[in-house]
């Protein structure tokens, strides 16, 4: 059996997730604004798509062939070609839902959209105010005159390329071409209007209404919608020398400069315009992508309502965490037995008073923690910085290297040592992606440490519509462990070996853990013992995993996957994964936590983790997977996975073809995210 006949491509299988999360769009029971924010979530992933994995596939075609080979680029030519056939295809499918279902359903409910061509009259003098007043001084266009005049397009801005002709000119036939930025950000990119019973314009279609003022003096054509996508991906070198915060300040200085990846045009633009402009910025043909009129459509997420009952019922809110919340300090009951945040269906607040208390405890001698992405506004930031101005020794570990965080991280490390917080920096050839807290603590009966493990990032923006789950222990199998992690990232020496007894930690130990208990099934499923794995992450693409699972599947374990994106396994394969399902999960929240279940022949074991079994999560990543000791929090996180694998709202088939099919509707229905707010005792 063909590679290709036992691994799915990456590439194509994450495009089949940003799929299920187009299907949600298209349900037709949602309110449109909700629907809409879906859509709003594809165009966004199709950016960051093209910036970082497309731009990636375009970087190895300058490879020779054997160099591709070596770094995992086979075929890479027919995957990009693929890869727009699947985009091209998801493309018409977004249009269609938009423009066919959600706008005229938005308009039913008094909420039309107006271009420039169907504006009233009624509206024409506030838009004109408008643009004299907010948009005019923001334009800055620029003639493409002559063939040396510079043209760049900033990373992901829009722009309106537009086509005038000068009365006077002779011959009449000459044109110009102008391109214009539309000024998003400074301005909202949508325009709400109050006159003939209210309506929202573009902003690009109120300066297209109005380019006439514009270009006085001129004939205006037509302007189409353009934007350039560049690589995004930080080319930080993985040497062990240097100062890698330095690195990745200079990087983040070239990152809107980097190599086109994706050019989006209007589909009704001239070719001869398409052309031009293709020249004018040495793009290739592979570079360029037709599309709607409009792009950018990340912001369908930022659409006005005019007041109007277009949103669908709030969601229930979180729930606090019982045990830890009320004016005592939390030492006492998460001494008695460890405790399960499951969020965002209980508030992350608990988090913040954990870390408040601590901050403001005299007997809280030290704290440190792992920080990926830090909150614009963080809390958590703020309580490390309170401990370290009241004296404790606080230590906070800053990943540098968060993808499309590194500014905000680098510009709250810089804060926290301002305010004597011990910050230690991403190490060279290594992501630091563990979700970690160590208290320790002077108790009535000598120093004890408490720890918080989490599945997800201390953001307490994300905590609200990210499924993590995390634990608040004192167990010192645990928080000893937990010590030991934070000690190995203060060492020099990152290749020495740090010896862990409960905790499964990356790059050291985390894949031969797993090996070792998919190995432990097997092994139980030829003796007729108890067998079977529960497996939920966000993504499965590592192939020697996926090989474990194969074997696992020969020798008749069965296994559940739950699968959020990225499936590279087949299941269902006869002769290869006969015993293996797998599910997804889409809803209104996104399925983030990671929980692998092992029958153990009977001794069940239950591990929660921030890797997901990606090849950089095993071998380039600190990531923690921890055990679950605490008969109820193991209840708990049961219950959980159970409910998902009875999921018949939220939950697509994962098969060896990627045809994102529902599980077919039963009863009782069962949607396993609102379900989880009534399973929740606190």
């Amino acid at each position: 059996m063909s590679r290709t006949d036992r691994i799915h491509d990456r590439e194509l299988s994450w495009l089949g997730f940003n799929g299920r999360v187009l299907q949600e769009a298209q349900r037709s029971e949602l309110a449109p604004l909700d629907r809409l924010r879906f859509l709003a979530i594809v165009s966004s992933n199709l950016d960051e798509f093209f910036r970082v994995r497309v731009a990636s596939l375009r970087s190895a075609l300058r490879l020779k062939k054997k160099k591709r080979a070596e770094l995992g680029f086979q075929k890479t030519r027919k995957r990009l070609r693929a890869i727009h056939e699947a985009v091209l295809r998801q493309q018409s499918e977004f249009g269609r839902t938009l423009r066919e279902q959600i706008l005229p359903e938005l308009a039913r409910r008094g909420v039309p959209l107006w271009d420039e061509r169907t504006a009233p009259p009624a509206t024409h003098d506030s838009l004109r105010r408008y643009f004299d007043e907010r948009v005019a001084p923001l334009l800055d266009p620029v003639p493409l005159r002559t063939a040396d005049t510079p043209l760049f397009l900033e990373d992901r801005s829009l722009y309106l390329a537009c086509v005038l002709r000068d009365p006077e000119a002779v011959p009449l036939s000459e044109s110009e071409v102008w391109i214009l930025r539309v000024p998003v950000g400074p301005l909202p990119r949508f325009v709400e209007v109050t006159e003939a019973g209210g309506g929202v314009l573009f902003v690009d279609d109120v300066i297209r209404l109005h380019l006439p003022r514009l270009f006085p003096g001129h004939r205006v054509e037509a302007a189409w919608s353009v934007k350039l996508s560049r690589d995004a991906d930080l080319d930080v070198d993985d040497e062990f020398s240097g100062d890698l915060v330095e690195k990745v300040r200079s990087a983040l200085e070239r990152r809107g400069r980097g190599v086109p990846a994706r050019f989006l045009y209007d589909a009704a633009a001239p070719a001869a315009l398409v052309q031009h402009l293709k020249d004018r910025l040495a793009l290739e043909d592979d570079d360029l992508v037709a599309g709607w009129r409009y792009h950018n459509l990340h912001d369908l997420g930022t659409f006005p309502t005019l007041g109007r009952a277009v949103q669908g019922a709030p969601l229930p809110s979180p729930r606090p965490l019982r045990a830890l919340a009320g004016p005592d300090t939390p030492w006492e009951a998460i001494r008695a037995q460890d405790r399960l945040l499951q969020l965002p269906y209980q508030s992350f607040t608990a988090v913040l008073d954990v870390l408040g208390a601590a901050a403001a405890d005299p007997q809280v001698t030290e704290i440190q923690a792992t920080l990926y992405r830090v909150a614009a506004d963080s809390r958590v930031a703020a309580a490390l910085m309170a401990g370290a101005r009241r004296g404790a020794r606080v230590v906070a570990f800053v990943e540098v290297k968060a993808r499309f965080d590194e500014a905000s991280n680098l510009d709250w490390a810089r804060a926290m040592e301002d305010a004597g917080v011990r910050v230690l920096y991403s190490k060279p050839g290594i992501k630091v992606h563990s979700k970690l807290v160590s208290i320790t603590r002077q108790d009535a009966d000598g120093e004890r440490r408490y720890a918080y493990l989490a599945t997800g990032n201390l953001n307490e923006s994300t905590a609200r519509f990210y499924t993590d789950l995390g634990l608040f222990t004192a167990d010192p199998r645990l928080t000893d462990d937990v010590a030991e992690v934070f000690r190995a990232l203060a060492s020099e020496d990152m290749g020495s070996r740090p010896t862990f007894g409960h905790l499964l930690v990356a790059p050291w130990g985390l894949r031969s853990g797993f090996e070792q208990r998919i190995e432990a099934e097997i092994d139980a499923a030829v003796r007729g013992r108890p067998a079977g794995m529960t497996l939920k992450m966000n993504a499965l693409e590592d192939e020697a995993m996926i090989e474990r699972l194969y074997d696992a599947s020969a020798a008749g374990v069965p296994i559940d996957l739950i699968v959020r994106g990225i499936c590279c396994l087949k299941p269902g394969v006869p002769g290869l994964s006969e015993s293996i399902r797998a599910r997804s999960l889409v809803g209104p929240f996104l399925e983030h936590s990671r929980a692998y279940r092992f029958v153990a022949g009977g001794e069940e074991q239950l591990y929660l983790a921030s890797a997901d079994w990606m090849t950089r999560n095993l071998d380039r990543r600190v990531e923690v997977a921890f055990p679950l000791y605490d008969r109820e929090v193991r209840r708990q996180v049961s219950e959980m996975l159970d409910r998902q694998l009875r999921d018949n709202v939220r939950a697509r088939v994962i098969d060896a073809d990627q045809t994102n099919r529902f599980v077919p509707e039963g009863s009782p229905r069962v949607d396993s995210q609102l379900a989880a707010f009534d399973a929740i005792e606190g």
